[in-house]
């Protein structure tokens, strides 16, 4: 690998990038903050620290991390856990602590992955199975979504139902429609374009205020005024009860999530080594993420994970070292103070708009759709694999096992019940759709 120093037209071209892909990582993250039901401010701050910590230390060189839809459907289920359940089962547990003690569990558990040389495994993963599992949190991103602009009056979105709902099917629409927009344009300003979230994220934001739609914005109230306020936010963040009882209710939910970050970390290296050219150090990487996964845990904030869309926007738009990774998280923060006020005005059902696409982005829709043109007597597609009857079952098995039940049991069940069925079936195994 060459070693000389970049030249200042590739730094300054790698700040561009960092700088554009921040408003796509802070509009991102203030939605996945409103997913875990920890809220937009400390999502849009766990998404500059964990972009800055992975990006200098992780083990793919050009990437984005941060907050993402499997995580924190997750973390949403931590977050309703430590409200509701832990209280009654252990009275006086301070709910907002608990939560950081699964973080911080999280956060050893991957430190201890990549220390113990685990990432090679993700390679034992049946690919069948992760796309059911991706289809599963797609279904439960849609699901919470679904009860935020239809459910009860302690779930919903403020204001009227039709208003809500206008708003976020008006954000889908635009998000989809958008780039075919600019497709249409001469290619030498496709660079100056900002991507479709972000331009659908203002266009709304601004067409709500100038009708003064009667709906919910942003609440990005806090308490990060200044320093010493951090210092006060972080030392009431810390948990300070480390009882075996209460390990044992955490410790779960920080496997999982440690799992979780496993899978979604190192399936998106291996979309970005493709891409790249390059091996991901995957135990680096795991080792980054833990670290990063333990800060945001300091600040009550949201777990994160090597993020798909959004490495791969940086690598189109041109990023080639870790410094645009580095700027994205840095621009986060600074954005996230200087444009307060502006966050405030964006309705929150903008962000279930941004929801619905990120969890048809998370869907894996060409094994569904190979196997229902094989049912209807249509022809494969040149490059798509035929998914037979055994495939298309471990797919929708854990599909619906992650949706209704767990995502941990979905994974383990399926990959297990895979290589079972080849294991018996020598003579016609099922293939992994690779």
């Amino acid at each position: 690998m060459n070693q000389s120093w970049p030249s200042p037209s590739t730094i300054w071209r790698n700040i561009v990038v960092g700088l554009a892909v921040s408003f796509v990582a802070l509009s991102l993250g203030a939605a996945f903050g409103i997913l875990s039901g920890r809220g937009a401010t400390v999502g849009m701050i766990s998404a500059g620290l964990v972009s800055v910590v992975t990006s200098l230390f992780g083990g793919t060189r050009v990437q984005c991390s941060g907050p993402t839809a499997p995580m924190s459907v997750i973390t949403a289920i931590v977050v309703a856990a430590a409200f509701d359940t832990i209280p009654t089962q252990l009275p006086g547990t301070d709910p907002d602590q608990f939560v950081n003690m699964v973080l911080l569990l999280t956060a050893g558990i991957l430190i201890l992955m990549g220390v113990l040389r685990l990432g090679r495994f993700i390679s034992l993963v049946p690919n069948v199975v992760i796309s059911g599992f991706m289809n599963g949190i797609a279904l439960l991103v849609w699901a919470s979504q679904w009860r935020k602009l239809f459910g009860s009056t302690d779930d919903a979105f403020g204001g009227p139902v039709w208003i809500n709902t206008s708003v976020a099917i008006a954000t889908l629409v635009l998000i989809y429609l958008f780039p075919r927009f600019v497709a249409r344009l001469p290619e030498c300003v496709h660079p100056l374009i900002p991507p479709a979230t972000l331009v659908a994220l203002v266009s709304m934001t601004v067409l709500a205020q100038w009708l003064q739609l009667p709906i919910e914005t942003t609440d990005v109230s806090g308490e990060l005024t200044s320093w010493a306020a951090l210092g006060d936010v972080i030392a009431r963040q810390i948990p300070t009860d480390w009882s075996l009882s209460l390990l044992v209710l955490a410790l779960p939910f920080g496997f999982q999530l440690a799992a979780l970050c496993y899978l979604d970390t190192l399936l998106t290296s291996l979309v970005v080594d493709r891409m790249t050219g390059e091996a991901t150090r995957q135990n680096q990487e795991l080792i980054a993420q833990g670290a990063a996964n333990g800060i945001v845990a300091f600040i009550g904030g949201i777990p994160g994970a090597q993020a798909t869309i959004r490495s791969v926007l940086v690598i189109k738009e041109g990023g080639t070292l870790r410094l645009a990774g580095v700027c994205i998280g840095l621009f986060v923060l600074a954005e996230m103070v200087l444009l307060q006020d502006l966050i405030a005005m964006i309705p929150q059902a903008v962000f279930a708009g941004i929801l619905f696409k990120v969890g048809y982005d998370v869907f894996d829709l060409p094994p569904l759709w190979s196997y229902l043109r094989r049912w209807v007597g249509r022809p494969i597609q040149p490059g798509q694999v035929g998914v037979q009857n055994r495939e298309f079952a471990l797919i929708l098995g854990t599909t619906m096992v992650t949706f209704l039940w767990d995502l941990n049991v979905a994974v383990v069940l399926f990959s297990a019940a895979f290589y079972l069925i080849n294991y018996w079936r020598r003579d016609d195994p099922i293939r992994d759709l690779r």
